[in-house]
């Protein structure tokens, strides 16, 4: 008898990505559907990345190195100086996204069943690269009451065990948009330093930072050198994101020649998404500033709209372009696709992300929602009225 393997089957649906069905009904209904459920900018790309990859004159497109380019690589390291990190192109594995750069972080440093430990609400598509390794997720959950910041370092301590491996943190996070202090990261340093763990940081969201706070990264922090791992991405810095180029970073050698043979299995990272990339890299300091502008405008919209609808509560976030807000409803993954499966406004509605798929833990999240405000302010505002439209006549709402 065919079967489906046991990996297969418990493989999570993306959060994120399984109510598009339900979305292109919608539409085919004739309906608006403001998406506010991926984190797909609609920044346009820089045009040096563009142009890179129009004026792409090889006769051949070759395999390139299985780490990546090392003209990439080398590019890299530019950039990493212009944030007072010092690295070398060898200490670089370029994968197809950060999400390959994560997955071979995992199978080099973790073996099946050993664990890591992560602050949740997190990226959902760390569960399915935890399924895909063979590990278990330990999550420790953060509160939204205060924006979600680190949790006690006392929970951490307290989940250690023999099968711990590593801490996986976000930073700036997504789902959350909560931008982690020195203070706090210098906490996870010491307990990372004392139980000999790995520190692995995805800061794929780096330049998104607002209210004149700085984005400390884990690179900085002293006596764990060979302990971390930089997860990182063109996908959003340069809204890139169909280029699927992202890299892992460690002063660790023996964690980079692991990798390499992991990244050798699957031969190279695509060339054009390489070559795109380190054109980028040479953007204008200018584009950042604008845009930075742009998600502050566009933030700012989202958590005073959502905390004016009766019965709701968003946390002001300081990075990335997300928020998790509270919303008075019973069940978050009904409630996304009621949106629409069975509500229109003025013939509109909102596709959101349930944050129960951002939770580990069984039964959280069944009250919030993650929205990406990655839609220009008067679409925000107009798709704020619809959801406080939806709210009233929500057959699950709760105590407004």
């Amino acid at each position: 008898m065919l079967q489906i393997s046991l990996k297969g089957q418990k493989m999570p649906e993306s959060p994120i990505r399984k109510l598009v069905p339900f979305a292109e009904e919608a539409k085919a209904k004739g309906r608006k559907v403001y998406h506010l459920n991926i984190g797909q900018p609609d920044i346009e790309t820089p045009e040096i990345a563009l142009n890179a990859v129009k004026n792409y004159d090889h006769k051949v497109i070759e395999y390139s190195h299985s780490a990546g380019m090392l003209s990439l690589r080398k590019k890299l390291v530019e950039y990493y100086k212009t944030v007072d990190i010092e690295i070398g192109p060898e200490e670089i594995i370029v994968g197809a996204g950060a999400s390959e750069a994560l997955l071979f972080a995992f199978q080099s440093i973790m073996d099946p069943d050993d664990e890591v430990i992560i602050p949740e609400p997190f990226y959902a598509n760390y569960n399915g690269f935890a399924t895909n390794a063979g590990i278990k997720i330990c999550p420790i959950i953060s509160n939204i009451e205060n924006g979600f910041a680190l949790p006690p370092i006392e929970e951490f301590e307290k989940n250690i065990n023999d099968k711990t491996k590593a801490i996986l943190i976000c930073n700036p996070n997504n789902p959350t948009g909560y931008l982690y202090s020195k203070k706090e990261l210098e906490l996870l340093r010491d307990v990372v330093k004392k139980h000999d763990l790995y520190l692995i940081a995805d800061e794929v969201y780096r330049e998104f930072t607002y209210d004149a706070k700085k984005h400390y990264s884990t690179m900085y922090l002293e006596g764990i050198e060979e302990n971390v791992i930089l997860i990182d991405s063109v996908s959003k810095r340069y809204s890139a994101c169909g280029v699927r180029i992202g890299w892992m970073i460690s002063h660790n050698r023996k964690v980079i020649s692991t990798a390499l043979k992991f990244a050798q299995a699957r031969l190279s990272p695509p060339t054009f998404g390489q070559v795109a990339a380190q054109a980028a890299v040479d953007t204008p300091k200018t584009y950042f500033k604008k845009v930075r502008a742009e998600y502050l405008a566009r933030r700012n919209t989202v958590v005073e709209g959502i905390n004016k609808v009766k019965g709701a509560f968003c946390p002001n976030p300081s990075g990335a372009f997300y928020v998790v807000a509270r919303l008075p409803i019973d069940d978050s993954e009904k409630f996304c696709r009621w949106l629409l499966t069975d509500f229109e406004y003025k013939n509109q509605t909102v596709m959101l992300a349930p944050a129960s798929g951002f939770y580990s833990t069984q039964g959280k999240g069944k009250d919030e929602v993650r929205i990406s405000y990655v839609l220009k302010v008067e679409d925000l505002k107009n798709s704020i009225k619809v959801l406080e439209e939806a709210l009233k006549v929500f057959p699950g709402q709760t105590n407004m």
